[in-house]
């Protein structure tokens, strides 16, 4: 086509993020040639501490969480075979109502134009061909994912086009059974409320409004390691406690719904890259 590489670029609000989510089709796409990017938004200096100490606890020190999820990143970039690795380095803000939402260099508090202007640097140092963020709830709420998809749409708007471009989701269907697989596995799921449910059923999307269904089995196991490398967080990572054979049979169809595109590809999809290649 062209003298570079079919690109991929993931945007990504925390160290770990990058594995949930697309840790299938990064490894996938690796392995077929492409190239693939990482940008990490946040230092993840909300996460869990060593010994599991949360943030606001006696003993929890942000920077040195940081600088701990920051090596386990680089981890879990090997094991995926990422390409290259790029990180903003704004301060974590924390969940949705966390008093880091508010601190000054937090995630959230930034500009738009800001870290879109940053982003966009990027957007042109790279010319991805696939460009992967979060919907504009950020999947389920939490401010740096919302962040995160308001500054790569806006940072998209200050390049050239980028031929195709995804948000991250899930199937109502998925839901439901990540649901069952949590109780089988003993996590303490109480029956929400009636507004809790309403909210759990506002997450992902009907089966047929997904429009790339991305087989990744595959890679499972490599997004599984790419999760336990993410080791200091293990207490919240639910996937883990699966092992990998469970993990891969739940986990490795990964979905998206296009929201940007030139090629004119027909939906549903099973390649981000059908019509570039």
């Amino acid at each position: 086509m062209n003298d570079r590489p079919l690109t991929l670029m993931a945007v990504h609000a925390h160290p770990d993020d990058e594995a949930t989510g697309t840790g299938g089709v990064l490894a996938r796409y690796a392995a077929e040639g492409i190239r693939t990017v990482l940008v990490t938004c946040t230092d993840g200096g909300c996460g869990d501490g060593p010994g599991g100490v949360k943030p606001g606890d006696p003993g929890h020190d942000p920077a040195a969480v940081a600088l701990m999820r920051r090596q386990e990143l680089e981890a879990s970039c090997d094991i995926l075979k990422i390409s290259h690795l790029e990180t903003l380095d704004y301060a974590d803000s924390g969940m949705m109502g966390w008093p880091a939402n508010d601190a000054p260099g937090s995630f959230w508090q930034t500009p738009v134009e800001e870290g879109a202007a940053r982003l966009a640097e990027l957007l042109r140092r790279y010319r991805p061909d696939v460009v992967i963020t979060y919907d504009e709830n950020g999947f389920y709420g939490h401010p740096d994912h919302i962040q995160a998809n308001r500054i790569t749409m806006a940072a998209l708007k200050m390049t050239a086009p980028t031929p195709k471009v995804y948000w991250t989701t899930a199937p109502h269907s998925m839901m439901r059974r990540f649901g069952e697989t949590m109780r089988e596995f003993g996590a303490d799921v109480p029956e929400p409320d009636p507004a809790e449910a309403a909210a759990i059923a506002e997450i992902g999307l009907p089966d047929e409004e997904i429009t790339a269904w991305v087989d990744t089995t595959a890679f499972g196991g490599q997004k599984y390691d790419a999760l336990a490398a993410h080791a200091s967080q293990g207490e919240n990572i639910f996937f883990l406690k699966m092992g990998r054979e469970r993990f891969t049979e739940l986990m490795g169809v990964e979905t998206f719904v296009r929201v940007q595109d030139t090629t004119g590809a027909a939906t549903p999809e099973n390649d981000l890259f059908a019509g570039l290649r």
